[in-house]
This record gives structure tokens, sequence and C-alpha cells, in this order.
């Protein structure tokens, strides 16, 4: 790393404070339950419900992400069957997405994304020729973009096929949306540290249906739910009480952490006017809070600007790689022409994003961007 400048990491998470954490650590060294839904578990699950406007019980929390979709994926639609063996992904997402779905016992089957919402189209997926072997579809809210239910009601509806959404980043979305993004299907949702919402490891499950939902948490805590008797298939993937602890203090101090990330994506999309790129950058509202994304006119500028932005120090991150058909693993997994994918995997550049991110910071950023884009 070149000594140009300051050395800018691409992400520098800022959870809770210990002191802000404290009175909650002390409740678990009163209580003394540290696992299994303890009492501040239930509690953030009350919250969060509140929060995000479902019905009392329709938020179950989990270990990470990946856990709570694979929760949400075995209470919806169990896992794969010989005659139903594929799932149906986008390839513009993380792997977590895809590796969820095969813990699951589903063959990932790979489809391309619309070229402007950057997620799956529900039309073309209802007229999929495979859709006869699909036991399961994964919509993906890109970058905690969400995605929009009623279409993938009409679509689970009409095809029988169960529809679990990977909502990701998108809790802050969520929080500030309508009633068109969360119901009937489940929402998964990841709180690890790199989220503007985060219990450090954690997430969760949100849907208007609770009885979805107490069986989502029955799948996470071995198939157990009032008895001994595992009934359902299962993984353990519940959330600790110092995770919930941490989720608890990061919802006290919520409005302010939110409000801080937001006037940082106001910045850099102050800064890029002034230094001619007016345009190229993809914050919030039409992102999650936890990125702040530039837009690339190739993969080849991209290239050029990642280059360039790490000889001044500054660090950068394509979140989703290529797309998850240049992941190794899945190299190799079916697929539909991949189009769209191959044109916005690596052109989306994340930039440096930190809630304390100063002025001068996001200014040093953005000089440099216009450097490298010339």
């Amino acid at each position: 790393m070149a000594d140009a400048g300051p050395a800018i990491p691409v992400l520098r998470p800022q959870l809770p404070s210990a002191e802000r954490l404290l009175p909650y650590l002390r409740r678990i060294d009163d209580a003394r339950i540290y696992s299994n839904w303890g009492p501040l578990s239930v509690e953030l699950e009350g919250r969060l419900a509140e929060r995000l406007r479902v019905p009392a019980g329709g938020f179950s929390s989990a270990s990470s992400g990946t856990a709570a979709l694979v929760g949400a994926i075995l209470a919806s639609a169990g896992r794969a069957t010989p005659e139903r063996p594929l799932a149906l992904v986008p390839a513009f997402t993380f792997v977590a997405t895809a590796a969820a779905v095969e813990l699951c016992g589903y063959d990932p089957y790979l489809l391309d994304v619309d070229a402007n919402s950057w997620m799956l189209d529900p039309g073309r997926v209802a007229g999929h020729p495979n859709l006869h072997q699909v036991g399961l579809v994964v919509p993906v809210a890109p970058f905690g973009r969400p995605v929009r239910q009623a279409a993938w009601i009409a679509f689970r509806d009409s095809a029988g096929i169960p529809v679990v959404i990977d909502g990701g980043a998108s809790f802050d979305r969520l929080v500030d949306g309508g009633e068109e993004l969360l119901g009937e299907i489940p929402v998964t949702l990841s709180f690890h540290a790199t989220k503007c919402f985060a219990t450090g490891e954690g997430g969760g499950v949100a849907s208007t249906n609770t009885g979805l939902i107490r069986r989502t948490g029955q799948a996470l805590n071995f198939g157990f739910h009032m008895t001994r008797d595992s009934r359902l298939p299962s993984t353990n993937g519940k959330m600790s009480e110092y995770h919930a602890a941490v989720g608890l203090a990061e919802l006290d101090g919520w409005e302010k952490k939110h409000g801080a990330v937001r006037e940082v994506a106001a910045s850099y999309r102050r800064r890029l006017a002034e230094v001619g790129l007016a345009g190229r950058s993809v914050v919030t509202p039409e992102v999650s809070a936890s990125y702040v994304l530039f837009s690339c006119r190739d993969a080849a500028e991209a290239d050029h600007i990642v280059a360039g932005l790490a000889s001044s120090g500054i660090d950068t991150r394509r979140w989703y790689g290529g797309g998850l058909h240049r992941q190794a693993h899945l190299s190799t997994v079916p697929r539909d022409d991949l189009s769209s994918t191959d044109r916005l995997a690596p052109t989306l550049i994340g930039l440096p994003l930190a809630p304390d991110l100063g002025e001068e910071s996001v200014a040093y950023v953005a000089e440099a961007l216009a450097r490298s884009s010339r």
C-alpha cells in the first residue's frame, strides 16, 4: 500500500460500547441463562417485531443470517426431495444464499437478474422450463434493496412452490419501507458486524405468518417445540444471549447510528458531484445504508479504479465477486444465461464506510476516484 494518503479500510464496523452493553450483561449474570431463547433473546425478538411492524411472534432470531435462511427454508419447504431437487437462486448475490440452500439438500440453479432492479423477475421464473423440478425459490434483496412480496405470493400460490426471501442487509430499508415489503413470505436478515444493524454475528426471520415463524424457531432448535421430540428437519441456529445483548444495545442507539450512516451516504453524493462524478454512486435509500457503491462503466474501468484507489491507500470490495458462477465451488452448477450478472457484478465497487467516517476522508476518496476515472 502506497503512502500517498491515509489507509482507509472498506468497512470499519461500530457496535455498541462496553458501557452500553454492561446493563444487559449484568442481566445475563443475574439470570444465568445463556442461550435457548433466554429473556434477552425474547425481548429482542419482540422489539424487532414491533420495529418491523409484524405481529407479535412474527420474528425469530438466529445465530447468523445464513442460519436464519436455513431455518426459514426448512420451515417453509423442508429438505429437497428427489422429485424436486432444485432451488432457483440469483447468480447476483453473496455465496451465503447458495450455501444455505445446499445445507437444506437443494441443488442451486442459477438465474440471471433484471438489469434495472438487480433482482429475480417472478414473471420470468414462472415460465422457467425446469419449474417441474424446483422445490424452492430464493429471491434476494441485492445490497439490501428490498423485495416486494405481492408478485412472489402470486407465484407461490400459482406454482405451488415455496418462496423464501433472502433479505440480507435490508433491515434499515424494511424499517423505513411500506407494508408491501413484509408479509406471508419469510424474509431473512443478517445482523453480521458488516451490516448497519448488527449484533456482531446473528440474524433473524420476519413474517406476518406467526405459525411459520414458530416453525422456523423449531427448525433452528433441533426440531423441538414445547417437547424434547424432534418433529421437523432442523439445525442448531439459535442466537446466544450475549449476541442478543448486543442487539438490544444496538436498538437503543439505532436512530443515532442510522442517521450517521445516512449522513455519510449524503456526504458521498455531495463530494462525488463536486468532482464531476454525480450519478455514479449507489447509496441509501436506493440500497441499504450498509453500503456505498460506485458504479463503473465496465469491468476494465472498475479494475483501473480499484488499482488507483489502492495506490492511494483506499480499500474497496466487490461484495458479490463476479457472481455465484465465478466461485470455484459453484462454477459447474446448472445455470441460465447470466449476461446481466456478468455486466453488473464486476462493475459495482464497494467504497469505504463507517458511521464515523469523516467528511475529510470522504473527500479524499472522491478525489482519488476522480483521478482514477479519468
